[in-house]
């Protein structure tokens, strides 16, 4: 699918890898719908971007919240032809630690946020782009690409529930794939590893490199624009589907 003339939404897209995803799509010729709960940066990315870029303010785990953002981009737009899920929050906590169990209420806002979040805003997109008529002679109407991370494969000691939460995502990649493949819309997950987002800005420098020199090659933190430009070639390239892909130096987690 070319990017081009195409409308994208983008959760997560106020900063770090949405940011860098929005800023790629704008930059190909794309409209851009920026889901996020950060006003300033929010409103500061369409003053800078233009009017090929609005701003919603969406909890994608809230159904009504998504669904009048979508609505707005219709709207605003005309269309939804791609959708990238990056919006997540993550929870560190031992499964029993010094201060007992887990705490449950905490394990499941990170699978509401990072699960369930990424399956409300796909839905709603997906029966949006099934309105579309076909872009490619392949019968392309649609793509959405989900983000999980490679603690879905090699969570660490304090990930369970954001280990869960990418599973999950990763899980659900191929069987949404099936279930979309007659409407014409293709379905793809990036797993990101160490990629070097406003998080890292608040490790200490001795942190930064040693996580640095755990990537196998190159040796350093990924860059956002490096998961942008998979997130363009997931878009443009008509016959990936149903896929992980890992983008993390080759990297595999240690237990901490």
């Amino acid at each position: 699918m070319d990017i081009k003339g195409k409308v994208a939404i983008v959760t997560g897209g106020a900063s770090g890898l949405g940011e860098a995803t929005v800023r790629a799509y704008v930059g190909k010729g794309a409209q851009v719908a920026l889901f996020d709960m950060n006003d300033t940066r929010g409103e500061a990315l369409v003053a800078e971007l233009g009017d090929a870029v609005r701003y919603f303010n969406v909890n994608v785990a809230d159904e009504a919240s998504v669904e009048g953002a979508v609505a707005g981009v219709v709207d605003a737009f005309g269309a939804v032809h791609i959708c990238c899920n990056f919006a997540g929050i993550s929870q560190s906590a031992k499964t029993v630690g010094r201060d007992g169990p887990f705490p449950l209420d905490s394990f499941k806002r990170v699978i509401d946020v990072n699960l369930v979040g990424t399956f409300n805003v796909l839905r709603l997109a997906a029966a949006q782009m099934a309105m579309n008529e076909p872009v490619n002679e392949d019968g392309g109407r649609g793509v959405i690409i989900n983000t999980a991370s490679i603690a879905a494969y090699e969570g660490q000691m304090g990930q369970a529930a954001y280990s869960a939460s990418k599973g999950g995502v990763v899980g659900m990649t191929l069987p949404i794939a099936r279930d979309l493949a007659s409407l014409g819309v293709r379905v793809n997950t990036i797993v990101p590893g160490l990629i070097h987002t406003p998080m890292f800005d608040s490790l200490p420098q001795e942190v930064v490199e040693s996580l640095s020199a755990s990537v196998l090659n190159p040796k350093r933190l990924g860059r956002a624009d490096e998961i942008a430009k998979l997130a363009e070639f997931i878009v443009e390239n008509d016959y990936l589907n149903g896929e992980c892909i890992r983008l993390d130096g080759g990297i595999r987690m240690q237990p901490r």
